[in-house]
């Protein structure tokens, strides 16, 4: 018997996964089950969900079943001057998802690039992110923004604390009513809510989204950055969307959702993180992505 037919659909995709980072030049990386919690208390605010399954080791140290990926990696990765790690993972973590009851363990695949990133590597990472999505379906789309330009935007508004997480939330939310009346409660004036409305209305295919973000921007760096990053895609299915949710402590530059038709919620997401290296007292850049292999079931009938 042919080892295709005992695997499930997801582990065929994992190993299909793996085999393409490999091939592009990632190196495999094995984690342990358990951190010490303090590594996920002092980024509570980064995880999906608050709540991390606890206990105390031999030695009395507080330890924590992994929540995540992307913090271990950080932790455990030691960088030489002017290095750049290429680096995949095939993990499972611990944590309770968004509607959940309780925890579950959940599968991801990913990979990362920690070190001298540039934009050469966007490219690579994006390019990766679509023919990741190629070859769960191909009906796909790949959601882009850059999270720069929203951070400066809601700064040149002069929108900082709640008010900018209640606009950034209304951004996620394609609210425009609830956005105007935040920036009408802050004494935004209509400069820049025109900026941030402009933000909030565009979508679409690369060539008409980028005239309408340098008519209201005018020259920008972030949007040369976007121009690029999404250009070096060359993919139909890759759309500029600034409602793709993204934490401002942590993340700036390139970020990124990817869906699959049929599916409710997106089953890749990713982006640059330089925030949360400077945060974790590391002198480098990273950015990479997560492929959710649990969000590819189908939901079962009945099912919220």
């Amino acid at each position: 018997m042919k080892l295709e037919a005992v695997l499930t659909a997801e582990e065929r995709t994992a190993l299909a996964l793996r085999a393409l980072y490999a091939e592009r030049g990632f190196q495999p990386y094995k984690m342990s089950k358990f951190e010490p919690y303090d590594l996920y208390a002092n980024n509570k605010d980064f995880l999906s969900s608050e709540h991390i399954v606890t206990f105390t080791d031999i030695s009395g140290r507080l330890m924590a079943m992994k929540p995540d990926v992307t913090l271990s990696i950080i932790k455990n990765t030691d960088l030489a001057p002017g290095e750049t790690k290429k680096l995949y993972y095939h993990e499972t973590v611990c944590r309770v998802p968004k509607g959940a009851p309780g925890f579950r363990e959940l599968t991801q695949v990913g990979l990362e690039c920690i070190g001298e990133t540039d934009p050469n590597t966007v490219a690579e990472v994006l390019i990766l992110a679509c023919e990741s999505l190629n070859l769960i379906s191909e009906s796909w789309v790949l959601d882009v923004s850059h999270f720069g330009l929203i951070s400066e935007t809601l700064s040149g508004a002069g929108l900082t604390g709640a008010a900018a997480k209640a606009a950034l939330q209304c951004l996620n939310e394609k609210n425009a009513h609830g956005l105007h009346s935040v920036l009408t409660e802050n004494g935004v004036d209509q400069v820049w809510e025109k900026k941030l409305q402009t933000l909030l209305s565009v979508y679409g295919a690369p060539e008409t989204v980028l005239p309408a973000l340098r008519d209201a921007f005018g020259e920008n760096d972030c949007i040369t950055e976007l121009a690029a990053a999404v250009n070096s895609a060359q993919n139909a299915r890759v759309q500029i969307d600034f409602s793709v949710p993204a934490n401002i402590k942590y993340y700036n530059g390139i970020v990124f959702k990817g869906y699959i038709r049929g599916l409710p919620d997106y089953v890749l997401s990713g982006g640059q993180y330089d925030h949360l290296m400077k945060r974790m007292k590391k002198n480098s850049r990273a950015l990479g992505f997560a492929v959710y292999l649990d969000a590819l079931r189908q939901p079962e009938r009945g099912e919220a």
